[in-house]
């Protein structure tokens, strides 16, 4: 990917393999803590596979990408879904608070964080556009060999290297002004981390 500013190693994967790994998207984000009166943000939203979960859940969701092609995948995506509860914005990751016009309750990043040049950057933008309490949930891959997680019969996800403990994630983005909410298992090779805003 050759766009100013996309991070590396989150390129969207090809759909087969991507929903062998993410069967059940909505199972996801409904473990993770959104609600139905939340604004939510998809950060980094790729082609809108968790997007659509989070528009049928929450009141209204931003969905954010600097690719404009992923985006209008998302948007299609919400649009055969018969969903309206979505708002498409092109942008840079790290201008998230001034892109997005009001105060968010829920921010979801999946499968990006590894990627991010300036992590605890990353982290303090989250946190001026999200309200008092609201809830930062990263999605990451555990860091195991590559060749070890495989979906389709094949290796996937970030190089090894790229990838980063729970705890590591935690360390970038707790000092942001967050605290630790919650943790789970959301697949056989992901956790996900619930910081919420510290205020």
């Amino acid at each position: 990917m050759s766009l100013p500013g996309f991070f590396q190693g989150t390129g969207m994967p090809d759909a087969d393999w991507w929903q062998a790994l993410w069967p059940a998207p909505q199972r996801v984000v409904d473990a993770l803590g959104l609600e139905h009166a939340m604004v939510a943000i998809d950060l980094c939203c790729g082609d809108g596979w968790f997007t659509l979960p989070m528009a049928r859940q929450a009141r209204l969701v931003y969905a954010i990408d600097i690719d404009p092609a992923m985006l209008a995948a998302a948007r299609r995506r919400l649009d055969e879904a018969g969903l309206a509860k979505g708002r498409f914005i092109v942008g840079d990751a790290f201008d998230i608070a001034r892109l997005v016009p009001e105060p968010a309750d829920f921010v979801f990043l999946a499968n990006a964080f590894h990627g991010v040049p300036d992590q605890p950057r990353l982290a303090r933008a989250v946190r001026q556009s999200l309200k008092p309490g609201g809830l930062f949930v990263i999605i990451g891959w555990h860091q195991r060999p590559r060749e070890e997680t495989t979906a389709l019969g094949a290796p996937r996800g970030p190089a090894s290297e790229l990838r980063m403990t729970p705890e590591a994630t935690i360390a970038a983005v707790v000092p942001a002004g967050f605290r630790l909410a919650m943790r789970a298992e959301v697949s056989a090779y992901h956790y996900g981390l619930g910081f919420a805003r510290a205020d």
